[in-house]
């Protein structure tokens, strides 16, 4: 009965696209000029083209929220199911109602017949361009990670657990948010496991570790890893290291007087338990120290179609960078000591998740993305504090990394030419520092205003309530990201809109 409901529950969501797909299966065939980043006039799908991507994101946010379709939805065959039958209209449309165009990237000029190329196009570019190689990098860290095990029980002051919080900050952009998450949520709760007032650790762990520590390289969150396949150069996130200090460091002195407060309430048996039951840290795996690294020097050095920088005669070719990567994650398999990932409860069942869902978002994301190279400049969106808030708030709710694309995309239609503050992006495509940093900033800041803001959110709160913290509800996490956080971004926009941003 509830696979049915679920059904019936997506037809009805995709109902507007196969209307309009219907009502274009009987129009003309349409030639269109695109020429991103010319002057040329640029196809814009019709706007129940984008029923697809947004039903997947809302399946996303509702289903495992819905109690009757928790169970349904636990199931990752259930999901690829899903992602997959919402796909289908996106498919239909490229084959069937959009138009042959002429392509100009740069000095070349390629002609994409319509139907069946059209599909194999729109496929080639989701899939092997972009859904690839930011999958094969999530995979890599997940996989690596998962042999690194730091346990241990000091005495749970403040200031230990500020300074885990300031130590996942810095690792969730060297080993991507995800990494540092898994790496470091369990020797935490195990350090506070004589207290009982640590809901607020877990949230701010989440805040920090989760989300906004992984702004400063493109591995730290799965946006600007996907800003980085676009053009954005591998250390251009650098330039975000002051609004990442000021968000950080205000949030930890947040942290500390919220929990010195705290550790007022534990009881005198809690903390004299917790004074008594002190283990060192100890750290497992370490091989695995130099396959993250590995990984890192893999993002940045091995780009497809452009000289190695050690060897500028050799032209790296297509997924070489990919295939470094996955041999890295299965050495990490092979010489990680046997029991590390048995401590760590380590599975591939929360990277197939994510592998399942972001199949079916690449593929029907297209035409909103299509939509947006030709008429972003309309969105009335021309400053970095609108791109900061527009792009953070879709982040909030829906998935970051492909909200970012689209406030990506919207920022680059605005930008037609080089100059000063612009970045070229190749293929004749240019983007405004400025906006780009905003979009960089609120895609990973405001992924930490719900659950479902970013991936290793939900990780960490699973593996809290595992543990006996009794974590707050949905709605019950936005109330703590109401009163820390949205004053926090406010500020940060008046502050960085007065003295610039990305300096």
């Amino acid at each position: 009965m509830k696979p049915v409901l679920i059904g019936l529950t997506i037809v009805l969501l995709l109902l507007p696209a196969a209307v309009g797909c219907r009502q274009a299966l009987g129009a003309d065939p349409i030639t269109c000029s695109c020429q991103p980043g010319g002057e040329g006039a640029v196809y814009s799908p019709p706007l129940w083209s984008a029923a697809p991507f947004a039903a997947l994101l809302l399946a996303i946010a509702v289903l495992p929220l819905a109690p009757r379709c928790r169970k349904f939805w636990h199931r990752n065959r259930n999901k690829l199911l899903v992602a997959m039958a919402i796909s289908v209209p996106v498919l239909l449309f490229y084959c069937f109602a959009h138009p042959a165009q002429t392509l100009r990237e740069g000095d070349l000029i390629r002609h994409v017949s319509a139907g069946l190329p059209a599909v194999g196009e729109m496929l080639s570019r989701a899939m092997l361009e972009e859904y690839v190689p930011f999958i094969v990098l999530l995979l890599s860290l997940y996989t690596i990670s998962g042999g690194v095990s730091l346990r241990g029980d000091l005495p749970a002051h403040p200031l230990t657990n500020t300074a885990f919080l300031a130590l996942g900050s810095v690792l969730a952009s060297l080993i991507g948010t995800t990494g540092a998450a898994m790496v470091l949520i369990r020797p935490l709760l195990q350090t506070n496991q004589e207290r009982k007032h640590i809901r607020h650790t877990v949230v701010f762990f989440i805040f920090l570790v989760c989300n906004i520590g992984g702004c400063l390289l493109p591995i730290g969150d799965p946006p600007l890893f996907l800003g980085y396949l676009m053009g954005v150069p591998f250390l251009w996130t650098l330039n975000l290291a002051a609004e990442w200090a000021v968000a950080t460091a205000a949030l930890l002195a947040i942290y500390y007087v919220w929990d010195s407060l705290a550790y007022r309430r534990e009881t005198v048996r809690d903390v004299r338990r917790d004074e008594s039951v002190v283990k060192p840290l100890r750290l497992r795996g370490r091989i695995n120290l130099l396959y993250l690294l590995g990984v890192v020097l893999a993002a940045g050095l091995l780009v497809p179609g452009k000289p190695f920088v050690l060897l500028p005669w050799f032209i790296v070719p297509e997924y070489l960078r990919e295939a470094a990567m996955l041999a890295l994650a299965a050495l990490s398999l092979l010489t990680t000591p046997r029991g590390v990932r048995k401590d760590n409860h380590f599975n591939f069942e929360a990277i197939a998740e994510v592998a399942v869902l972001f199949a079916g978002i690449f593929i029907t994301m297209q035409p909103p993305i299509e939509m947006l190279r030709a008429g972003g400049s309309r969105l009335g969106l021309s400053e970095p504090w609108q791109f900061f808030w527009a792009t953070g708030v879709l982040s909030s709710f829906l998935d970051n990394a492909p909200t970012y694309v689209v406030f990506f995309e919207a920022a680059g239609s605005l930008t037609r030419h080089a100059g000063e503050g612009i970045m070229a992006l190749g293929g004749g495509q240019y983007i405004r520092l400025d906006l780009l940093a905003a979009v960089s900033l609120g895609a990973v800041f405001m992924g930490a205003n719900t659950y479902i803001g970013n991936g290793p959110n939900f990780m960490v709160k699973a593996i809290a309530e595992q543990r006996g913290v009794k974590m707050p509800g949905f709605f019950g996490y936005m109330l703590y990201s109401a009163c820390v956080l949205l004053p926090l971004f406010v500020l940060l926009s008046l502050l960085f809109s007065a003295i610039g941003w990305a300096r």
